[in-house]
């Protein structure tokens, strides 16, 4: 499993039409033609051009991962379609950035959802299978803003770190069974969603010169991660740096995270 976790597997990407999503399945395809992929998205045309750019055996679905409990019958048709899940890359995500008191609570809802719930039952649906074959690739794609607090982050801070620690220690748990679980913490990365996000700051010099990466790097990082059976992938390096030195990472958090418009 550790050198082609890919040819033949059939994985799972949510959130398959974002920036990050779509460069790790053109790069899981580059990696192995015989690999069978599901895109998700919110909706299948989110996905239509790619899987036409991708060929080979590819399907699209449209999951609204702010309905978590919806997920049990959309997996087991998925199930019965497509056959057993080998891989789950658990890349969907939203941001909004507001201060915790001007946050109404169904949106700071449907971030918990989206980032957090939706992933944790995904890995419940598809891990015992995975653990049963002692084969499979899960990987969970959390947020350095889930491990340095950042102001307007107070929902999605929550779910990122609480995504973070459940695949940390799912990790743990299926070391022995020949499941790998790789842990991602991007910075910022160009995207729709970073975009979103960064319009809820104000302009200022602080906003302007953050570190920000690009999705097609750090796809080939998870992928590398994944092939390599290395726990947890940390990008741009400005952050690999940060997370080494948490307290003083939070400190200048403190001091230069800007404060959001609302």
């Amino acid at each position: 499993m550790r050198s082609h976790p890919w040819d033949g597997s059939h994985v799972v990407i949510t959130g398959a039409g974002g920036a990050i999503g779509s460069a790790l399945a053109r790069l899981i395809r580059e990696r192995s033609g015989s690999a069978r992929l599901t895109l998700v998205d919110i909706t299948e045309d989110a996905t239509g051009t790619l899987a036409r750019a991708l060929g080979g055996d590819v399907a699209r679905v449209a999951w609204d991962l702010s309905r978590p409990d919806d997920l049990p019958a959309h997996g087991a048709a998925l199930l019965r379609d497509r056959g057993p899940v080998d891989g789950l890359i658990n890349c969907a995500g939203i941001m909004e950035v507001q201060s915790l008191a001007s946050m109404p609570w169904e949106l700071g809802s449907r971030v918990l959802k989206i980032d957090l719930e939706s992933p944790l039952r995904l890995m419940s649906m598809f891990v015992p299978g995975m653990q049963e074959r002692r084969r499979g690739v899960v990987v969970n794609v959390a947020s350095m803003a889930g491990v340095t607090p950042l102001r307007g982050c107070a929902y999605y801070g929550a779910a990122k770190a609480g995504i973070a620690m459940a695949s940390e220690i799912a990790r743990f748990e299926l070391s022995s069974s020949g499941v790998t679980v790789v842990t991602v913490y991007p910075g910022p990365v160009r995207s729709g969603l970073e975009s979103h996000a960064r319009a809820g700051y104000p302009e200022s010099k602080t906003k302007r010169f953050i570190p920000t990466g690009e999705a097609v790097p750090l796809a080939a990082k998870i992928v590398a991660a994944c092939e390599e059976g290395r726990p947890r992938v940390i990008y741009p390096l400005f952050y690999e740096a940060a997370s080494r030195i948490p307290n003083l990472a939070r400190r200048a958090a403190e001091f230069l995270s800007p404060t959001p418009l609302r």
